[in-house]
């Protein structure tokens, strides 16, 4: 499906899927009119960032860059087996965009089975924990995904439950790219050879060491660039936190190539690295893939403290811990993905070949995932003309305006701050 140039007279909103730093989602249809370049789906996504209160100027830089992304992401095909392909499978394919005075939209394909989070707390009350099966099929789905970011030099950096959702065909799709990153490099993507013995730390890096784990210590409000790890929208492929200013640096023959200083993330999948200010490149992936596989696993996170303070210190000082005393290929790979030194984690020098060739992952067929008819979950199917009737209520307009959705919002914004500012 071909790119469009979206028409807002013509959208409806039907209602809102989530709300996040970065804008508003809402699951939106199309009224009837001329025929567009490329037809829409009868219901999808629309992410709205409203320029008008974008808290810090870096906001629209980031919503044009994740828009710039989604773009790239449908003119760069992939290959499956034998066949090549347009769109990923496994990556949101970007339907349509428009640009406003105040408002910056993208259109974005429907996923009616919300997010891994979701999914466990509803279908797991108990232990929320997934199967070793059920594990196995999400963990090679976003494997082959971010495969296809760190091709395309982009690292994604914002793994974690909430941003892996389900299409209706019950594969997923990663969303929320707002804090990934093009890390351009000369370096080639072979393996590395055997590593030698770490350098000590030079003087000037060891002052930014000191320097960012006395911000990540220190008490207060969470740093620009963090934010606790937030519960689901369930549908909603919208941003959750914010991110700082970043720069890279080269990092000669490692194995990322080049690397990035922005200090982002979610507390509970922030990777040591991050934590320490040393620079860090696609190994925070493998870093998040470790913490994403040991929730499924046993429910919860490994490193999570009673606040921020203790949550990085674990995160640089102690091992995971895994319940029982049986030692599976799971449990192996997690402890591999969860490696404090990311030249020796699990995918640092291999990519995601190496990841890929862990036993865990054995007889999985990887030119064949998408093709996989029966996912662990099933998808409940959305009856798409029943909700565009039941946005209707008694009236014959659709929904509602999103343009007016939002400019009240931003009112109720200006007020509440006035209110704020008379005490």
């Amino acid at each position: 499906m071909d790119e469009v140039v979206l028409d807002l007279d013509r959208i409806r909103a039907v209602r809102v899927l989530g709300r996040g730093a970065l804008g508003t989602v809402f699951l939106v249809t199309v009224t009837p009119g001329p025929l567009l370049s490329s037809p829409l789906p009868p219901l999808f996504a629309l992410k709205v960032f409203d320029k008008r209160s974008a808290a810090k100027p870096q906001a629209l830089r980031r919503a044009r860059w994740e828009l710039s992304l989604l773009s790239r992401l449908c003119t760069c095909r992939y290959r499956f087996g034998d066949s090549h392909h347009r769109h990923h499978p496994f990556l949101p394919s970007l339907l349509g965009s428009v640009e406003t005075a105040d408002l910056l939209a993208w259109a974005l394909p429907f996923c009616s089975g919300g997010d891994l989070h979701a999914l466990r707390c509803s279908l797991c009350p108990d232990d929320e924990a997934f199967s070793p099966a059920a594990i196995r099929f999400y963990l090679s789905e976003i494997v082959a995904a971010l495969s296809h970011l760190h091709s395309l030099r982009i690292a994604y950096r914002d793994l974690k439950p909430e941003n892996v959702l389900l299409q209706s065909s019950g594969h997923i799709t990663l969303a929320d790219f707002d804090l990934s990153r093009h890390l351009p490099s000369q370096s080639s993507n072979l393996p590395s050879p055997p590593r030698p013995p770490l350098p000590p730390i030079p003087s000037d890096r060891n002052r930014r060491h000191r320097r960012n784990l006395a911000r990540v210590f220190s008490f207060g409000t969470a740093e620009e660039g963090f934010k606790q790890k937030s519960k689901s929208a369930r549908v909603s492929p919208v941003s959750r936190r914010r991110a700082s200013s970043s720069s890279t640096l080269h990092s000669g023959s490692h194995g990322d190539g080049e690397r990035s200083f922005s200090f982002v993330g979610t507390e509970e999948y922030v990777a040591p690295e991050v934590v320490r200010g040393d620079g860090h490149g696609f190994a925070v992936d493998w870093w998040a893939l470790g913490i994403l596989a040991y929730e499924m696993a046993y429910g919860r996170t490994p490193f999570r403290g009673r606040d921020r303070k203790e949550t990085f210190r674990n995160v640089l000082t102690r091992p995971p811990e895994f319940p029982g005393r049986r030692r599976t290929d799971l449990t192996d790979l997690i402890e591999r993905l969860l490696v404090k030194d990311p030249e020796r984690r699990l995918g640092f020098g291999g990519g995601a070949e190496e990841v890929k060739a862990h036993p865990f992952f054995k007889g999985v067929r990887w030119e064949l995932l998408p093709e996989v008819s029966r996912p662990p979950f099933l998808v409940p199917v959305v009856d798409e003309e029943e909700e565009v009737t039941r946005a209707s209520g008694e009236g014959s307009n659709v929904g509602f305006d999103v343009r007016d959705y939002l400019k009240g919002l931003h009112q109720r914004q200006e007020v509440s701050s006035e209110s704020l500012a008379e005490f």
